[in-house]
């Protein structure tokens, strides 16, 4: 509610740190999922700093604020330089992974409607909506069952068909022959990850590049988590394979600042191999009689201060600093994959290849499979938060792991949560799911429910729609995971109304 007179500083901030008590924390690296630490305060700082100087700086118009023109070139220049560009190499700031992915998405089905359907070319917004595009004639976007939503969700905003592609079920990689088989008329981007969210493995960037050219077809790669990660950790002595611009028939690259640069949210660049594709990107209308419009993003007015904190970050830290994280890095990932290993119950998915690791019960052990759901829980209890991941597309359910570079300093103190709660959760069973739950939520018209309603839906199951974080999630997974996707999707979206009204 807005006060009828203005509130003292000191008691506005006070009501913050009271309304973040309940959150989990953003540094010290036991939260291990959204939050991305250095371990270094200074360097968060600086980024403070400079966010809050360039705060009321409106990126809507270059022309006048050329601080923000100033700022753009130098990061999206130290991104290109990193991974595979030049001073030339074109690219676009953004808010985030999804909106880099938004951009890349409409630059491709505008390239696409301009090329194939016969469209304009004015302004860089492609062909008219829609041209050529009757019943079943929709731009199609190829993507690996493991690629990003964002994708799905720019397919959803954009009027694109998904076509999902299968991995491989014990390297997780995007299957060449089948993206071949799904590549058609229609295809206007074809998407690989590197790395992958869910189990931190690269895609076979090379090979579909190099087959989506052959086929006259964009191909981006989502390197939203790995961009800024992996050519440090090769420094470091990884393993990384070709992924970035060097490979012919790379198109366009996303890299996030916010994950492994460790800028401020949010802060995002999208690279591309030509400019004529970034100005596809773009979005310019003069039919109103108003301000000249013309936007390199989705966002019109969006302040600057994301890109102050960027660029703070990166001229702070430096080559040597974000060398030594990649070290460090590394050698926390490889401990928590051998640690891992060694606890009964318990598997890496995959052979990850950056920093995510994805660890699942081994079905064949000893006294049954562990409920990882449940193991998230007693993690909880110990003050560590471990990013749940659902079934789907034959992948087993999973926790996720974001190793960063404070992880190193806690990771035999995790492994240790790890162990402790594998053996609690083997002795409390799975989680208790009523006979009957998922096929009743499967059955229920949740458009027909109104938020009330559903809430004392999700009461029954054991979750709250108060905002506390404290509360046991294992049954809510576990009923989660027995849905449909589209049933988990409906279910999300009304736990999210419900939870804001």
């Amino acid at each position: 509610m807005l006060p009828e007179y203005g509130r003292p500083v000191q008691e506005l901030l006070t009501e913050l740190a009271e309304l973040k008590a309940g959150d989990l924390p953003v540094r010290g690296g036991k939260v291990t999922a959204y939050v991305y630490d250095t371990g270094r305060p200074e360097i968060h700082d600086a980024a403070h700093r400079a966010y809050a100087e360039m705060l009321e700086v409106n990126m809507l118009d270059p022309t006048a604020f050329p601080s923000m023109v100033a700022l753009e070139k130098q990061v999206v220049g130290a991104v290109a330089d990193l991974l595979g560009g030049d001073a030339t190499t074109p690219g676009i700031f953004t808010s985030g992974g999804t909106e880099s992915i938004m951009l890349a998405v409409k630059a491709a089905r505008d390239h696409w409607r301009a090329t194939t359907a016969g469209g304009s070319t004015a302004a860089g917004n492609g062909a008219p909506d829609g041209a050529g595009e009757g019943a079943g004639r929709a731009p199609q976007l190829v993507l690996p069952v493991t690629a990003h939503p964002a994708f799905h969700k720019a397919a959803h905003y954009l009027g694109v068909e998904v076509v999902p592609v299968p991995v491989d079920p014990v390297t997780f990689r995007v299957s060449v022959p089948a993206v071949e088989a799904a590549i058609g008329d229609r295809t206007i981007l074809v998407v690989v990850s590197a790395p992958s969210y869910p189990q931190g493995v690269i895609d076979p960037v090379a090979e579909v590049a190099a087959l989506a050219s052959s086929r006259g077809v964009p191909c981006h790669v989502d390197a939203c988590v790995g961009g800024w990660l992996l050519p440090w950790l090769r420094e470091a002595g990884a393993e990384i394979p070709p992924f970035d611009l060097r490979v012919p028939g790379v198109t366009s690259l996303s890299c996030d600042l916010h994950k492994f640069g460790y800028a401020p949210k949010g802060a995002s660049v999208l690279l591309f191999a030509d400019a004529a594709l970034r100005r596809r990107a773009y979005f310019a209308s003069a039919a109103w009689p108003g301000y000249t419009i013309i936007n390199a993003t989705v966002q019109s007015s969006r302040s600057a201060g994301p890109l102050g904190g960027a660029w703070a970050t990166l001229q702070s830290l430096g080559r040597d600093g974000y060398l030594e994280l990649g070290r460090t890095t590394l050698e926390a990932t490889r401990r928590l994959v051998e640690g891992v290993s060694a606890i009964p119950g318990l598997r890496v998915l995959g052979r990850p290849e950056s920093s995510l690791v994805a660890i699942a019960a081994d079905p064949d052990a000893p006294g049954g499979a562990i409920d990882v759901f449940v193991l998230a829980d007693e993690a909880r209890r110990h003050g560590w938060f471990l990013q749940p991941q659902l079934s789907y597309a034959g992948i087993p359910a999973n926790l996720h792991i974001t190793v960063t570079g404070v992880t190193l300093h806690g990771v035999e103190a995790m492994l240790k949560v790890i162990a402790e709660s594998a053996e609690a959760a083997r002795l409390a069973g799975p989680a208790a799911v009523p006979d009957g739950l998922p096929e009743l939520i499967a059955s229920v018209d949740l458009e027909a429910l109104d938020d009330a309603t559903f809430t004392e839906l999700a009461a029954s199951v054991g979750i709250a729609l108060d905002g506390g974080g404290s509360q046991e999630m294992a049954v809510v997974n576990a009923v989660l995971d027995a849905l449909p996707a589209k049933i988990r999707e409906a279910v999300l979206v009304r736990f999210l109304s419900a939870m804001y009204s």
